[in-house]
């Protein structure tokens, strides 16, 4: 992509930052915002002007990262402490013999950023004055572009760090500490008023007597610094005193303001001066009687002082007729001996080098004298020369007599004003590069301070999340230890039920009896190697079914009485001989003994069944109920 195409990209992002937030960046340092800008750009991935627009249009929230990123709040409690000293050893006490008691001071810390310039005004004037005549007399405005910067020097609120250049005995009378914050006084805090502000279109704040906007005008070009320093001339009262950062200069600004230490940067408001007074000195005759021949000398002697003249002059009379000119305008306009008692609008010099008829009609009309300067006449080979023209109306005891117009021949002195401006021009421009030098050195330096914290703050996080992370592998290792326990515990337990098991599996294998134990749904739980030599089902198949539903050689369904009475504890146990028959197919009678399975507590939980083959005949229900009759 060309430079060109680059920079009308540039322009288009600023456009779009004026028309969606309100934010004119049109008056900033290109290279400086160009340099903020693409910084931004990089930190979020995007490589063009024209792509950030559209990140910015789906990302409304980059809005808040790019303002804090071109708007450097780099402030601290009295910055650069030498001027501060100054300030309050000179400036504050001249501030304060140049008003009455009663009056009130008007303080302006325009570009107050988080807060603490104007914090610090308010101190010295505290100092200065005393608490009770701070509250009555003084009116301190703070402002500043940025709402963020505006809301955190609203709370007056600070870490230990920020106040750190702040002397012990003003940190102790003018701040409260609370948890490691330190907060401005409130009752001196309402004195602080604070308010948005743009410099370049905001209208100023007016009759201010103290003004300090320091480090803000570096970021500005040579034309936005000087309307926002024609903007600081109308604000300061008479006598105002400007206030600037170190990195700030005002020697192309004289007529503005004057130096009152320069090396402090501080300035004064320069007073426009009065207009001269002009006297103006009548000659009289003596009125002693004269003889002819004295008086036809001094007519000579007027007349040869008239063409000697280095002035190229003339005199029209009422009539508009050229009554006189002397030898320099004849020579200069070619005017001969026959022009003279012509009209002046027959000759050319009625026209050139410029219009004089309406110019003779304007003196005799306004009874003044006119004048104009630097006339501008292109003499052919000769070049262009330059005259001051002057027309005065020529009076005698009250009646019009004409006018005279002289040409003053100021080529010469143009030549060398426009040779002494282009050199002024040049040592401005030289000035203003100086100082483009030393503000882009301030800002460097500001941005390395900037980053340096952002670095101390970064450091300071991943120590804390380091912290963080030792905790929890403190805590991982006691939770493994307390797992490890448990895990030893439940394989004790496991080791002592596999134990159990085996041991009751060795006690149903042992028994000669097919055993079924069912729980209080009559689903079976246990069945045993002899109940599968029996009925021909293994343990897999009947586990979880329902003990009166097996499929086996045994009427199951002429239990089921017996069965639900030894669940409801009506029947301690049943025994039965039942005809079945066996996996073999073959007629048995089975013996069959039921008695209910007691849990710890003595509660019922399901059933056991024995059952074993028989040769006797089986026994009837009813012979069974009446066996412990006989």
């Amino acid at each position: 992509m060309t430079g060109k195409d680059t920079t009308h990209e540039f322009e288009a992002l600023l456009g779009y930052l004026k028309r969606s937030r309100g934010f004119d960046f049109s008056g900033y340092k290109r290279a400086t915002l160009m340099r903020r800008i693409r910084k931004q750009m990089q930190s979020v991935g995007v490589d063009d002007f024209d792509a950030y627009v559209d990140y910015l249009e789906v990302h409304p929230e980059e809005f808040g990262a790019l303002f804090n990123g071109i708007l450097i709040n780099v402030t601290t409690f009295f910055r650069d402490p030498p001027a501060w000293t100054y300030v309050a050893d000179e400036i504050v006490p001249r501030l304060l013999l140049s008003k009455r008691p009663e009056e009130p001071i008007r303080v302006w810390s325009a570009g107050c950023a988080s807060g603490e310039e104007p914090y610090t005004i308010a101190m010295l004037l505290v100092e200065a004055m005393g608490v009770e005549a701070f509250r009555e007399r003084v009116k301190l405005y703070a402002t500043d572009i940025d709402e963020d910067a505006l809301t955190r020097a609203r709370q007056g609120t600070y870490s230990l760090r920020e106040v750190g250049n702040i002397p012990a005995p003003l940190l102790e009378r003018y701040f409260d500490e609370a948890k490691g914050r330190y907060t401005f006084r409130k009752d001196l805090r309402r004195c602080v008023i604070f308010g948005r502000h743009d410099l370049i279109q905001d209208a100023p704040i007016s009759r201010v007597d103290l003004l300090s906007c320091r480090n803000v005008l570096m970021y500005f070009n040579a034309e936005t610094q000087a309307r926002v320093l024609a903007r600081f001339h109308f604000a300061l009262g008479e006598g105002g005193v400007l206030f600037l950062g170190k990195a700030e200069m005002l020697l192309t600004h004289a007529h503005t303001f004057s130096p009152i230490d320069l090396k402090r940067r501080v300035f004064i408001k320069a007073s426009k001066g009065n207009l001269r007074d002009r006297l103006l000195l009548v000659v009289r005759g003596a009125g002693n009687e004269e003889t002819v021949e004295t008086l036809v000398r001094q007519v000579r002697l007027r007349e040869a002082a008239f063409e000697a003249g280095s002035v190229a002059q003339m005199v029209v009379d009422t009539e508009g007729r050229l009554v006189l000119a002397n030898e320099h305008a004849r020579g200069l306009f070619g005017i001969a001996s026959r022009d003279v008692g012509r009209p002046l609008q027959d000759l050319e010099v009625s026209y050139r080098p410029v219009e004089l008829r309406s110019r003779i009609e304007q003196a005799h009309a306004e009874r003044k004298p006119f004048l104009m300067r630097d006339v501008e006449w292109s003499r052919g080979e000769s070049g262009i020369a330059y005259y001051d023209i002057e027309l005065v109306p020529l009076y005698d005891n009250g009646s019009t007599l004409g006018v005279t117009i002289s040409f003053v021949d100021v080529t010469r002195y143009k030549r060398l004003q426009e040779e002494l401006l282009h050199s002024s021009q040049e040592l401005e421009t030289a000035y203003e590069e100086l100082q483009s030098t030393n503000e882009e050195l301030e800002t460097t330096n500001e941005e390395l301070q900037s980053t340096v914290e952002e670095l101390e703050t970064t450091n300071e996080e991943l120590q804390s999340t380091n912290e963080e992370l030792e905790t929890m592998n403190e805590e991982l290792q006691s939770t493994n230890e307390e797992l490890q326990t448990i895990n030893d515990e439940l394989r004790l337990r496991s080791e002592e039920r596999n134990s159990v098991n085996a041991f009751l599996e060795s006690i149903l294998a042992s028994l000669r009896s097919g055993v079924a134990v069912a729980n209080r749904d009559l689903m079976v739980q246990i069945w045993n190697g002899r109940a599968e030599d029996l009925w021909g089902l293994r343990q897999d198949e009947v586990l979880g079914k329902n003990l009166l539903n097996l499929d086996i050689g045994l009427p199951l369904e002429r239990l089921r009485r017996p069965l639900r009475a030894c669940l409801a504890g009506e029947l301690p146990q049943h025994t039965e001989t039942l005809e079945a028959i066996s996996r073999r197919g073959r007629s048995i009678h089975c013996l069959l003994s039921i008695a209910p399975l007691v849990g710890s507590e003595q509660e019922i939980r399901g059933v056991i069944l024995l059952m074993d083959e028989s040769d006797a005949p089986g026994v009837s229900p009813g012979d069974q109920d009446e066996a412990p009759r006989r």
